[in-house]
């Protein structure tokens, strides 16, 4: 049987790339929004990318999943307070909280808390 957490990484890291490969276009034009530049995006998108391989490299290697889905739920925490900041309905701030959650569920996993 395939575990909870192990679904969550995977739904994670698709979603992640998802987003910043196919979708990338409105990621441009968000972080225009929040006011940050295209530097803050690049290197909040690689780095989204790289914890989010990391994440699927966990299925096979337990011991690296919880330092990338705790630095994920901080880009999701910190997603939050971006379309907060500018008012987003709650529509467009539903994903990154939902991806928050997911984080922290594998986080407290990794730490054998649930």
């Amino acid at each position: 049987m395939i575990n909870i957490s192990i679904i969550a990484q995977i739904t994670v890291a698709l979603s992640i790339v998802i987003v910043w490969v196919f979708r990338f276009n409105n990621v441009e034009k968000e972080f225009k929004q929040y006011g940050l530049s295209d530097l803050t995006r690049n290197i909040v998108g690689a780095s989204k990318l790289s914890l989010s391989t990391l994440l699927v490299a966990g299925i096979w290697y337990s011991d690296l999943v919880l330092i990338p889905a705790l630095l994920l739920a901080f880009f999701m925490l910190s997603a939050q307070y971006f379309h907060f900041k500018v008012g987003n309905t709650m529509q467009k701030k539903l994903p990154s909280l939902v991806l928050l959650i997911l984080c922290l569920y594998i986080a407290a996993v990794a730490l054998d808390l649930v």
